[in-house]
């Protein structure tokens, strides 16, 4: 029987009675990649250790060189998913009118990502301190040449030059990504009032501030937890 079909599962109620439970290739997968992903965001990539890794799997070193090839491989599969999954977030939000909802939307999906996605966001922006370097900032620059377009249709719409939109793009999408690592460990005030305050800031500017922000009930409908 080969190390990489096999875990040790401990029952909850005597830590000393063991279980073995097969496991397929797939399946050792999918829990090295859990593991790693929760150790990363802990810990950081240089503080994670192919050792625990494996320890908290109960199988041996040489497993997880067997599917990743090192820690390095693992490392790099987790952060692949989390810019699939923060894309997908971002590319969905972005459709559609230029409208205030439509912002007001993107906003409150960007906390709730972050909310349901903690140790994913953890992982792409650890690594990342500077706006423009690494993981995170290449994604950040991703989604602003989306929001480029989107500025520039509105620019057009009110009369304005729409060659300003990509300097427009990145200070809109840099304000919301900053506050969102602000609001990764702060979280508060809670996710709907944050959105109303950034759009507040964003769509009125400094000059024309809401003393009392709200999202409509539209925005806050179409973003409501699931379940």
């Amino acid at each position: 029987m080969r190390d990489r079909d096999d875990v040790w599962v401990t029952n909850s109620s005597n830590g000393n009675n063991h279980q073995r439970k097969r496991m397929t290739g797939k399946e050792r997968r999918e829990q090295l990649l859990d593991i790693g992903r929760r150790l990363f965001a802990e810990r950081g990539f240089e503080g994670t250790s192919i050792e625990e890794i494996a320890a908290q799997a109960g199988v041996s070193k040489p497993v997880v060189y067997e599917h990743f090839g090192g820690k390095e491989g693992l490392y790099a599969v987790v952060v692949d998913r989390e810019v699939e999954r923060f894309l997908a977030m971002a590319t969905a939000i972005l459709g559609g009118a230029n409208t205030r909802e439509k912002f007001e939307e993107a906003a409150v999906a960007l906390l709730r990502y972050i909310e349901d996605n903690s140790d994913g966001f953890r992982i792409l922006v650890r690594d990342s301190p500077a706006p423009g370097s690494g993981t995170f900032g290449s994604l950040i620059s991703d989604i602003a040449r989306q929001v480029e377009y989107m500025l520039g249709d509105f620019f057009r719409d009110r009369g304005y030059d729409p060659k300003l939109a990509p300097m427009y793009a990145q200070m809109l999408v840099g304000m919301v990504a900053v506050t969102g690592q602000w609001w990764l460990d702060a979280r508060k005030p809670k996710v709907e009032v944050v959105a109303a305050h950034l759009i507040n800031l964003a769509w009125n500017g400094l000059s024309q501030l809401d003393r009392a922000p709200s999202i409509s009930a539209k925005a806050a409908r179409a973003t409501a937890p699931k379940g």
